[in-house]
């Protein structure tokens, strides 16, 4: 596969404004390590191989354990992960989808402050914006470093 357009570059402008949404988030209330499950499982949905790539790494670098991430794409039947993050997936998973019901709402909220889930919602809307922009620019995958883009939410 070959890199289309290098967006970081020829978009430098609009990639620093898509950033101050990772540095937002970087120091947002919701725990770090959940915010990369969400990218994690956000870039699953999307077929994102850059960001899988990336968060996969960054996320076995703050100690995620490897059966939590090969599990994540059937959280639902997986007994591994907490009330907080299953919460937390079913949230993203509608709002990338662009419907959210009543019922998953209902149990964000019993997890989640208001703020919090504002957070989480800015979370899910900037992954998705880098997984699109990835889709149409198609950066190669596999040579990501965990910590790279600390600040960032790719």
């Amino acid at each position: 596969m070959e890199q289309r357009i290098n967006y970081v570059e020829k978009g430098a402008n609009a990639f620093r404004a898509l950033n101050g949404l990772g540095a937002y988030l970087s120091k947002s209330i919701i725990e770090q390590p959940l915010l990369h499950l969400i990218y994690f499982r956000v870039s699953q949905i999307n077929g994102c191989a850059y960001c899988l790539d990336m968060h996969s790494k960054d996320l076995r670098a703050i100690g995620e354990t490897e059966q939590r991430l090969y599990m994540l794409n059937a959280w639902k039947d997986s007994p591994v992960y907490t009330a907080r993050e299953r919460a937390a997936f079913a949230w993203a998973e509608a709002v990338t989808k662009a419907h959210v019901p009543d019922e998953i709402y209902a149990a964000a909220r019993q997890v989640f402050s208001e703020e919090e889930l504002v957070d989480l919602t800015v979370a899910t809307i900037a992954i998705n914006s880098y997984n699109r922009l990835n889709a149409a620019f198609l950066p190669v995958a596999g040579g990501y470093k965990p910590g790279m883009f600390a600040t960032q939410a790719n």
